[in-house]
Order: C-alpha cells, then sequence, then structure tokens
C-alpha cells in the first residue's frame, strides 16, 4: 500500500484490513504512523529503486499494489517524480516480487490533461497498461476535504467565493471512506479489473453555488456569495510566469495558480469526447456518504478537514 499517509490512503488501509486482506503500508520515514489494527508499516524513499526493494518489498511475495500515491504540489518536477517515476520504480519491483494487480488512484481531470501533473499520471497509465498484468485505475471526482475549505470562513461571517456565477463547474464529491471502500473492492470484483474506473460518490451533481447556499442554509443565515471573476486568475498567472523567469521559484507559484484555475473553470465529471462537454448522468456514482451530511459534520464538530494541496480557497 502506497499513500497510506494521506486520508483517503488511510481510508483505504482500513477498508482492506476491513476485506481480510494483509495489508503492508510503505511510506518516508519521519511521517506519523499508520494506525490501523491489521496493517504492517515500512519506511522508506519511494522514488529509490533500491529502498523499494530492500525496505519495502524485502524479498518477500505480494499478490497485489494498491496505490494511493501522489506529488504533494503538482508542480513538473514533483509531479514526475511521483506520479509518473516513482510509480513506475514500484511496479517494476513489484513485479519482481510477483504481484500480479495494480490499483491506481488517479484523478477524473487527466481527461483533459492540460498540466504537468495530469500528464504525469497519464504516462504512468498508459505505462500500466502495457505491462500485461491485471491493473484498475481509478478516478474520482472532487474530495470532500477539497470542497470544505470555506466552511470555516463562512462561520466566522466572511462571504462564500465562487468564480464566475457560481455554475461554471460541477461534481460529484466522494468521501474518503466511500473512495477507500472502492479503491479496496477492485482486488475483489471482476467487473472492475483491466478497466479505467471513473467514479463519484452519491446523488446528483452540485455546483460550487449549490455548495455555498446549502452552507448558509445549514448555519441558518442567508446566503452571502461573493463573485470573483476568472480573469483575476489569468492576470495573477501572467504576472508569476513573468516573474518566474527571474526568479525560478515563481514558476512553481504559477504552475500552482494554473492548477487553480483549472479546478475553478474545469467540471469534475466524465468528459464525453465526442461532444467536449462534461456529462454527470455518464459518471457512476457509489457510496453513501453526501457532502452535505460532511458540512454539517464540520459544523457540528464531529468532523475536521484535512485540505488537499490543490484546494481552490
Amino acid at each position: 500500500m502506497l499513500g497510506a499517509t494521506g486520508t483517503i490512503g488511510r481510508a483505504t488501509v482500513r477498508a482492506l484490513v476491513a476485506r481480510g486482506h494483509e495489508v503492508v503500508c510503505f511510506v518516508r520515514p519521519r511521517q506519523d504512523a499508520v494506525r490501523v489494527q491489521g496493517a504492517t508499516v515500512r519506511t522508506g524513499d519511494v522514488t529509490d529503486p533500491v529502498s523499494l526493494a530492500r525496505e519495502g518489498f524485502r524479498g518477500e511475495h505480494f499478490d497485489a499494489v494498491v496505490s494511493c500515491m501522489a506529488s504533494r504540489t503538482g508542480v513538473p518536477r514533483d509531479a514526475w517524480a511521483v506520479d509518473h517515476q516513482a510509480h513506475v520504480n514500484v511496479l517494476k519491483a513489484g513485479r519482481n516480487a510477483g504481484v500480479t494487480h495494480f490499483v491506481m488512484l488517479s484523478a477524473i481531470c487527466v481527461q483533459k490533461p492540460l498540466l504537468a501533473f495530469q500528464q504525469a499520471k497519464l504516462a504512468f497509465e498508459a505505462h500500466l497498461m502495457e505491462q500485461g498484468l491485471t491493473y484498475s485505475i481509478v478516478r474520482p471526482t472532487a474530495f470532500f476535504k477539497s470542497l470544505s475549505g470555506q466552511v470555516e470562513r463562512v462561520r466566522q461571517g466572511r462571504p462564500y467565493l465562487v468564480f464566475g456565477d457560481g455554475r461554471l463547474t460541477a461534481c460529484k464529491p466522494i468521501s474518503d471512506a466511500d473512495l477507500g471502500d472502492y479503491l479496496a473492492g477492485c482486488l475483489d470484483d471482476e467487473s472492475r479489473c483491466n478497466r479505467v474506473l471513473p467514479i463519484g460518490g452519491p446523488g446528483p451533481a452540485i455546483t460550487p453555488l449549490e455548495q455555498g447556499e446549502h452552507l448558509f442554509a445549514l448555519l441558518g443565515r442567508k446566503p452571502h456569495i461573493r463573485h470573483v471573476p476568472v480573469a483575476l486568475l489569468d492576470v495573477v498567472i501572467r504576472g508569476l510566469d513573468l516573474a518566474g523567469r527571474v526568479v525560478p521559484s515563481l514558476a512553481d507559484k504559477a504552475e500552482l495558480a494554473r492548477i487553480g484555475r483549472y479546478y475553478a473553470t474545469e467540471s469534475m465529471l466524465v468528459l464525453d469526447p465526442a461532444t467536449g462537454r462534461y456529462d454527470a448522468d455518464a459518471t457512476p456514482s457509489t457510496g453513501s456518504e453526501r457532502l452535505f451530511d460532511y458540512y454539517a459534520r464540520l459544523i457540528r464538530g464531529e468532523a475536521t478537514a484535512e485540505r488537499g494541496d490543490h484546494a481552490v480557497f
């Protein structure tokens, strides 16, 4: 199991153990341990083939690899090192250890690859499908944690921010637990083998405007929505691109701004290649937990949002 220290990774480890699998988690040193009863934790460097073999697989036999691993920032250097090359290293080491099934957590946004991390993920997807072993490539829509960054600001009386009219995008958010269970189920469900699997959470697709309106309703307040022009992001990106020619670190910030713009303007739904439009009806759903139930638990203090690196707000 790779990426076991993230919120989705931890949920996947719990689901794997609950299904009776013997789970070994390979994580970076000095990270918080994966505290799931029944799982073994080993530390090393996933980008180093020698460390993978020596500290990870240890010459033992493994049936499958499940990866929730992803680059932390999405900038080109990190994306190609982790989303692509580290996975190539794991696949090679895994095959030497007897692995016959590789379950990969990808992202639905790779359907329209405009960013480095999307291109890196696609490159590994293609490599994986060429290797002749069983694969399950899971492309989820938006995560609860990525859509929860404004809960606290709204509780503090500040406006909810949306880009454009708030209807530019839509998604079918999925919880960590539901996604973890779906990933674990790929090892047992033959219908998920040798397939690319887009997946969303239960219920209809929702827009950012609907997310904001429902959040205010949960708080018993009149909606206070502030509309941010997408052009503002374009100005920021152009400025950082120019500055990045002088200060290299600002080039990374420009890429992060492009990632933010992408999520602000592209729906996380299945893309119809014939029409170029996103199709909510064609986006499969799974699980039982809904975003607005999660918002309610956040407001009551029954849950804590661990936001992803690519959250727009």
